[in-house]
């Protein structure tokens, strides 16, 4: 059955335009989440550029968000999309009526009927459940609707303190979860208050169907530790705490007289692996005591190992060639349009920055490695 999911899921790509839904990053080529964590950064840093403004980040949680999913109503969505009807109709069939059981052992449960939804692990649920979120975007220029599957960030751009378009952004994303009966959880929907001004007021708490928001420091989105104050300490902190646990996995392998090789293909599939995790949207911006805490974990990996590794510096630079690179080939990439080339064609044109934040930030920062190149 797998064998034939995969056809549909080619005809399905092939019959769906790539510019349809351009902030959603999940399941699509040429994208990841340092994509979608980047773009957040670089919506946000761009408007707080702006004189009396700050940003409202709402990071929406849905409960079994992919086991809610009506199909009646998908396919009719896939079918204002354009696909075939005899393709809507087997999808249809394919996702109602599916028996299901546990099984543990040689026991098995009794067996139930489950009409909604799509079934984890299916070949088809990922591309099905972004094209049934295809509609939930933003409906003011001031706000932004990033996408990563399930995981939903509502960046509010406020200036002047007016915050009517955001606040009627999540009143419409809240009619919008009834209307496709994904069902919002408010207890783990967060949200984050970025404002840089030196005169801050108070800020409204927001309510969601009555119940306040409860308003975080920090946010872990897509892996990255998001800090109110837009640094990295937090999240440097957490990786080190991370990378020294697993060290000790290093060390006993050492012990037991594993070879070199062995201990740095552990090194690179364990630790670097977690050390280096969207780099490209925060190495730029780190202090020298952040870099310096992180480079250590790399210094003890190669007295461990006995062998030289890679430094995070030099994995940066690399990354971010190669994730600029792919942008700039890539047309339908919702940030491809910020590296404009210059009339020369050899260089791009820089991005103007007024503070260092949005200056160390990965798009200015990418530009500038393109240049120098």
């Amino acid at each position: 059955m797998k064998c034939f999911e995969r056809v549909v899921l080619a005809h399905i790509q092939d019959s769906i335009p790539d510019t349809l839904d351009p902030l959603q990053y999940a399941y699509r080529h040429n994208r990841s989440t340092s994509d979608a964590v980047a773009a957040a950064l670089h919506y946000s840093l761009s408007h707080l550029e702006n004189k009396d403004s700050y940003i409202r980040m709402l990071f929406v949680d849905y409960s079994s968000a992919f086991n809610t999913v009506i199909p009646h109503k998908l396919t009719h969505k896939l079918s204002t999309l354009g696909l075939h009807p005899t393709l809507c109709d087997w999808l249809l069939d394919f996702l109602t009526g599916r028996p299901q059981s546990v099984r543990i052992s040689n026991r098995t449960s009794a067996s139930i009927t489950t009409y909604i939804g799509t079934p984890q692990g299916c070949v088809l649920s990922p591309i099905l459940y972004t094209l049934f979120t295809h509609d939930c975007v933003a409906s003011h220029k001031d706000n932004i609707i990033l996408k990563f599957a399930d995981d939903t960030a509502v960046i509010g751009r406020i200036t002047g303190g007016d915050e009517a378009a955001y606040r009627r952004e999540v009143t419409r994303l809240v009619s919008w979860c009834d209307d496709n009966n994904l069902i919002l959880n408010t207890d783990k929907t967060k949200e984050l208050i970025v404002d840089m001004r030196k005169e801050r007021r108070p800020h409204r708490p927001l309510f969601i169907r009555e119940l306040e928001v409860e308003r975080v420091s920090s946010f872990k989105y897509l892996g990255v530790h998001i800090s109110e104050d837009l640094t990295w300490s937090l999240n440097t902190k957490q990786l080190v705490r991370k990378a020294q646990q697993r060290l000790y996995f290093l060390r006993r392998l050492r012990r037991f007289g594993m070879s070199p090789v062995i201990l740095s293909n552990f090194y690179n599939c364990v630790i670097e692996s977690l050390l280096t995790s969207c780099i490209t949207v925060w190495y730029s911006s780190l202090t020298v005591m952040d870099r310096k805490c992180l480079q250590r974990v790399v210094k003890t990996a190669e007295k461990i190992t006995n062998s030289p590794l890679h430094s995070l510096q030099n994995i940066y630079n690399h990354r971010v060639q190669r994730k600029a690179a792919s942008i700039i080939k890539d047309p339908t990439h919702p940030q491809h349009g910020l590296f404009k080339p210059l009339p020369s064609g050899r260089r791009y044109r820089s991005m103007m920055c007024k503070t260092s934040r949005l200056k160390n930030s990965f798009f200015p920062t990418a530009i500038r490695v393109l240049n120098q190149k």
